[in-house]
């Protein structure tokens, strides 16, 4: 690290002002606060400042996410073997998992590393760290299947569209890595939902067999949710779904470590599980008798461990640039995440994964739900002077 150090130093006048490669400075600028903490201080504003930086708050949530990710890899080679009707040990399920996952991650953070370095040197502004979190986020909500190019076309579409185009990282008012999925899913709706295929390779097994195909819990909730597995499956992941959201025990792994770091929002992920929770239970007191197959029959605490529902309420939904800020408006943020998410599933059979749309408009809306809060604050202490 010594040597990168100096490195640095003796190459930093040349991306100073006057220097030759002075119009390439934010991307020095951005490399050595990945490396090391810089010298520089705010020189404008009014600033709280504290050990917490913005390199040391992404990487936080980052280590957060890397238990989903390990358990992600050994759940692809899970699911691959279990196929074939092959037993293995776990250290190859997990070596085929990750032969599948990495190459996602790498294109992830490539494309959109390059396209954040690209604008900033275009735009000579300070290139950001926020996009070391988006970069995990989109992989570990995508199918192990999903064509490269079409992790690099989201990328490129959160980073410029999500992002660059409000003004970089703080201004967004919609959370990227959703936006990047939102529009993978309704532009190539094959690839993002419906079945997730396991690929067979012709050296694993004895066909030469392209793939397996296998419809995930939500593929089968509005037909039939008495086809969905067991609770204990569900909550430890033993399931087939995207990268990162099958296992809840690894997502409360991370939620614990976020909300003991003071990173994440206890009252946001809280609030999503409750509202959640109690709209199951409001689903089943409504349902209809005559078909105790339907939908709204199923367990309210099944909904909070299938599909992305614990992923996005932990990782998603407590993004602190696009939700809610006052206290009481995290508590309304979150139960109008949870409860909408149900009731997209129950009521609309075209899309039985309510999360991510749930997400997205209620970081619309959460400017307005902190506005409402305050004045009634405002009102509240008006009335009591």
């Amino acid at each position: 690290m010594k040597f990168i150090r100096n490195l640095l130093d003796s190459v930093k006048p040349q991306f100073e002002k006057g220097g030759k490669l002075e119009k390439w400075h934010p991307a020095y600028d951005a490399f050595e606060t990945l490396m090391f903490v810089p010298d520089t201080t705010t020189k404008n504003g009014v600033h709280v400042r504290d050990a917490m930086d913005m390199k040391r708050t992404m990487m936080t949530v980052i280590f957060a996410m890397i238990p989903c990710l390990l358990f992600g890899m050994w759940n692809v080679g899970h699911q691959h073997y279990l196929a074939f009707g092959m037993e293995t040990t776990h250290l190859d399920k997990f070596i085929f998992g990750a032969i599948k996952v990495l190459p996602i991650v790498v294109v992830s953070y490539a494309v959109g590393l390059g396209v954040e370095f690209i604008f900033g040197v275009i735009k000579g502004h300070p290139i950001s760290e926020g996009y070391l979190v988006t970069g995990m986020l989109i992989p570990l909500t995508m199918p192990v299947t999903i064509p490269l190019w079409m992790v690099a076309l989201g990328a490129v579409f959160c980073t410029l569209l999500g992002k660059e185009i409000f003004g970089g990282t703080g201004f967004n008012f919609m959370n990227p890595a959703l936006l990047a999925r939102a529009f993978l899913f309704f532009a190539f709706p094959a690839f993002m939902s419906g079945e997730v295929w396991t690929d067979l390779s012709p050296e694993a097994g004895k066909t030469v067999v392209d793939a397996y195909s296998g419809a995930t819990n939500l593929a089968v909730f509005d037909t039939d949710y008495t086809a969905i597995q067991s609770v204990s499956d569900l909550f430890w992941g033993f399931e087939q779904g995207s990268i990162g959201e099958t296992s809840v025990f690894m997502i409360l792994i991370g939620a614990a470590f976020l909300i003991i770091s003071g990173v994440g929002s206890w009252r946001i992920i809280l609030s999503v599980f409750l509202g959640g929770y109690l709209m199951g239970l409001l689903m089943n007191a409504l349902a209809p008798a005559d078909n105790l197959s339907h939908s709204m029959h199923m367990p309210a605490l099944n909904h909070l461990l299938i599909g992305s529902f614990a992923f996005g309420a932990v990782f998603m939904a407590t993004d602190p640039v696009t939700a809610a800020h006052t206290q009481k408006g995290k508590w309304i943020y979150g139960l109008l995440i949870g409860a909408f998410t149900v009731i997209l599933r129950v009521f609309n059979p075209a899309y039985p994964e309510g999360m991510m749309l749930s997400i997205l408009l209620f970081n619309v809306f959460a400017p307005l739900i902190d506005h409402m809060v305050v004045e009634q604050h405002i009102k509240k202490r008006l009335k009591h002077a």
